[in-house]
């Protein structure tokens, strides 16, 4: 069998296109962002221990007329990070000036951001892991002293300028902060972890959400796609939307438990949060690796994907789901990916049919 045959029978019939629950944030999210996020603490659901110690760091520096100190978030795309750094700016009553570490291609481009900064500032640097090394050393200053230096001239006639900066909050978010140098690391005096939300969370933010865009939706409907949410919030919002489209289409345009099953059913998005890519990932492990352990290499090149999108994007969530396990030498897959594909544990593929 042709590999390209292989990979359409692990994939199944339908073209994959873009994943409807890819945590990552794309251009549609991104017109829906701002009128669908909080624009306080209080309207913000889910990271409570996150949001209780931002409020006391935040009501702290007030009352020392100072700066909050450089905050760092860190965890799965979609959580909330770049919501969370515009409410410190908001509770700040400071300008929110947000970028990305790979924008900020050599020093000069971060020489004009930072000397643009006022007193307070927030400055935003999403994918702060991505900057480059020498972007990253001329930061270093900046955060610890507030001032940038310049070397001017070379050899025995170099000498060091040093322009201060008025005294700003950098907040860093990252997925991956196993990839953060040391250095950088440790000038971020505020360090939190962003986990998964819980159903009911996300519950109540498909319920805000649905509110906000004037979508008629009943507990029903907002408890299938909060299920079928895989944690995040992007995600559910951006399934609301497609249920949002089809009930506009094929119903009455209210959302009922019914409506949000055969919307998310087309989508491929089944019961558990598993899309086409992950069922085929786990397909590959059960079927051309006998359950594995199998690398995420070879995984990778049978399904023609990105190695480094499905370790960022597509196993997380099979891993807190327990679908499969990491191991020495390699990925297994679990008796829980075996119930889910309809499979016998111990039975040779070529007799199983997989769905």
């Amino acid at each position: 069998m042709s590999e390209t045959n292989a990979r359409k029978r692990l994939l199944g019939p339908e073209d994959l296109g873009e994943r409807v629950v890819d945590p990552q944030d794309t251009l549609e999210d991104e017109v829906y962002g701002a009128s669908l996020r909080p624009r306080s603490f209080e309207e913000y659901v889910g990271q409570e221990r996150v949001v209780d110690n931002l409020r006391i760091s935040i009501d702290a520096a007030k009352r020392r007329g100072e700066p909050l100190e450089h905050v760092l978030f860190y965890g799965p795309p979609g959580l909330g990070k770049t919501t969370l750094a515009g409410l410190i700016a908001r509770e700040l009553n400071a300008n929110f000036r947000p970028t990305s570490g790979p924008t900020l291609e050599k020093p000069k481009d971060l020489v004009g951001i930072l000397t643009s900064l006022e007193e307070g500032d927030v400055f935003f640097v999403d994918e702060v892991h991505r900057l480059g090394r020498v972007v990253e050393e001329f930061l270093y200053p900046a955060m610890e002293d507030f001032q940038i230096d310049f070397v001017v001239d070379r050899g025995a006639y170099a000498k060091t300028l040093k322009l201060p900066l008025r005294r700003f909050t950098l907040v860093g978010a990252t997925t991956r902060a196993g990839m953060l140098t040391a250095p950088l690391r440790e000038r971020f005096g505020i360090v939190h972890h962003l986990d998964y939300y819980t159903a009911e969370e996300l519950e109540q933010i498909v319920r805000r959400s649905a509110n906000v865009l004037g979508v008629p939706i009943d507990a029903g409907g907002a408890r299938t796609i909060a299920g079928r949410s895989r944690g995040t919030p992007r995600i559910a919002n951006r399934l609301l939307r497609r249920v949002r489209d089809f009930a506009e289409v094929r119903a009455d345009g209210a959302i009922t438990t019914a409506i949000a099953d055969e919307a998310l059913e087309r989508e491929g998005v089944d019961a558990l949060g598993l899309d086409r890519l992950d069922r085929a990932f786990l397909r590959t492990i059960v079927e051309q690796y006998r359950g594995g352990p199998a690398g995420i290499a070879a995984i990778a090149a049978t399904l023609t994907e990105d190695a480094e999108t499905l370790e960022d994007v597509v196993e997380p969530y099979l891993l807190k789901e327990g679908f499969v396990t990491r191991t020495a030498s390699g990925r297994r897959a679990t008796a829980q990916a075996y119930h889910h594909l309809g499979v016998a544990r111990g039975v040779p593929p070529a007799q199983e049919r997989l769905l």
